[in-house]
């Protein structure tokens, strides 16, 4: 006989969450685990006391978390999905029945606490992460992703051009806010403002590359036609800027689309792949510029916890003579593969460190002393050794060496080549080479994870310091889920004990531990054991 199930509304006069959401359910254990009782404190200071009640600070962070925690992209997919979640609700403490903040309540309140609260939620989780033995802080692995801002090309404006006098001031003036106006737009932000020397130079690059790439990309003209009517000839970010996200930057990586990114620098633990720092961060800014700060926040993060920086694995890109420097100055041993201008060595000449000269090694012997002390173009300090034209004129290789025109030998090094032949150094033994397959895979896993299932594919909010504060909610919800399973881990770890020590005792006969398998293997989780046996 075929059944049928009526179904019919029933009023429940009787009803609690705490009884119909699991013990083992993640929500529910993540509410015993971390307290939120602080943040009351924290944020008292963004609240008056006059007005009507706004959301609970606590209530806010569980929600944002939870978009974190389920790869939401908004706050009204939140609102939606929280309200359909029986397990949800009861962590953000809320009943069945009532009703949920609205969206743009969240977006607000993002707005208005400030980022040292979303910061000091993050190092809450990470000291529970340190407390259960997860981070040894010895050795931190560094790299950087370009997450997607809240902006597009076509919202690119030209910055006004200052004049010459303008342009002094600004330099002179620590702080340049006098209210510049074009074409009927009050413009007070310094990033939307250039200098004609700035501009010239950028429309000098332009034209050589005009002239370099000419022919070479072979288009339609109806496909060049609305190319150009959707965006400017020359993008850059030093003659334009966006009107959606000013903080946002043009950049572009191999094999993808130029877009309006920011750049998410991460710092993570080797040991167990907790991440110890994040931040946002300009994305035309070399990750070797960011390298500095980026270490200093994870020593703050770290340093209250008795946890000291050690050893440092990044890519090439964090590769520059300042970054050695400051590795060098802090007492951490940098293992970065220096970037591709470096050279070892000059073939057919010795460098003499004591006569701080290069020697030649072929034809007359010439000595090449140093000379002086340069920034290029792209603002790299340089030393120039160089030969004398008496040296180099009668030599039988100086068609091979300097060439026909050239009348003598020149050479040019960087300030920070010390630090260079050291790491190039340190990177020959078999240690480097074992701590730059530890970084790949210990700091892109997480990179990955953190932009494909924690919501960090692209930043909903405006301005770097809500991408600092979406970053870092990205990370506590990371560390939470490492968190979590650590804890799942332990418990496993001790019924398994358990099992042992039944299996060892002269008193468990062969009944007691054929029922105690038969248990395990109806429940398939040992989670559930453990809670019948009340572990």
């Amino acid at each position: 006989m075929q059944g049928k199930k009526p179904y019919s509304e029933k009023l429940f006069n009787n009803f609690h969450l705490s009884e119909r959401v699991p013990v083992e359910n993640f929500y529910c254990r993540l509410k015993e685990q971390i307290s939120f009782q602080f943040l009351y404190k924290a944020t008292e200071k963004y609240y008056g006391r006059e007005g009507q009640q706004s959301i609970d600070p606590a209530v806010f962070f569980k929600l944002i978390l939870v978009g974190y925690l389920e790869n939401l992209n908004s706050d009204r997919r939140i609102i939606e999905h929280a309200r359909m979640r029986m397990d949800i609700l009861f962590f953000i403490g809320y009943d069945i029945d009532e009703e949920l903040p609205w969206h743009s309540t969240l977006s607000r309140t993002r707005q208005l606490i400030g980022e040292e609260i979303f910061l000091a939620l993050f190092r809450a989780v990470l000291k529970l992460c340190i407390d259960k033995g997860m981070v040894s802080g010895r050795r931190q692995a560094v790299d950087s992703a370009y997450i997607k801002a809240n902006a597009s090309l076509s919202s690119l404006v030209e910055k006004r051009v200052l004049s010459e006098v303008e342009a002094e001031v600004m330099d002179d003036a620590e702080t340049f806010t006098e209210e510049l106006e074009s074409n009927d737009e009050k413009i007070t932000n310094e990033k939307q403002t250039i200098s004609y020397l700035r501009k010239k130079k950028v429309e000098q690059h332009h034209a050589w590359k005009a002239e370099q790439y000419k022919g070479q990309h072979k288009m339609s003209k109806e496909l060049m036609e609305s190319e150009a009517e959707s965006r400017p000839k020359f993008l850059s970010n030093h003659t334009h800027y966006s009107t959606t996200d000013p903080d946002a930057r043009i950049s572009v990586k191999p094999g993808k689309p130029r877009q309006m990114n920011y750049s998410a620098q991460t710092v993570v633990d080797t040991s167990h792949h907790v991440i110890t720092n994040i931040q946002a961060d300009y994305s035309d800014k070399r990750d070797s510029q960011s390298l500095a700060d980026v270490m200093k926040q994870t020593k703050e993060n770290l340093s209250p916890h008795g946890l000291e920086v050690e050893e440092v694995l990044a890519d090439t890109g964090y590769s520059s003579g300042t970054a050695l420097q400051y590795l060098e100055e802090q007492n951490i041993t940098g293992y970065i593969p220096n970037f591709g201008m470096y050279k070892p060595s000059r073939e057919g000449f010795l460098y003499n460190k004591e006569k701080d000269q290069y020697e030649c090694q072929r034809g007359n012997k010439a000595a090449l002393p140093y000379k002086s002390t340069s920034t290029d173009l792209l603002g790299f300090e340089k030393k120039s050794y160089r030969s004398s034209t008496k040296d180099c004129r009668a030599c039988p290789l100086r068609k091979e060496c300097i060439g026909k025109k050239a009348n003598y030998k020149k050479i040019d090094d960087s300030v920070h080549k010390h630090h260079y032949d050291k790491m190039h150094t340190r990177l020959q033994s078999k240690y480097a080479k074992r701590m730059m397959r530890l970084r790949s895979s210990t700091v892109e896993p997480v990179l990955g994870t953190l932009i494909h299932f924690t919501g960090m594919r692209r930043i909903y909010t405006r301005g770097i310091k809500g991408a600092n504060k979406f970053m870092l909610c990205a990370a506590i919800a990371y560390n939470l889920k490492k968190l979590m399973k650590w804890s799942t881990r332990k418990r496993i770890s001790v019924c398994n004990q358990l099992e042992i020590q039944m299996l060892l005792t002269k008193e468990a006969g062969f009944s007691t531990i054929s029922m105690l398998r038969q248990f395990m293997q109806r429940y398939r989780t040992q989670n559930i054991f453990l809670r019948h046996t009340n572990l």
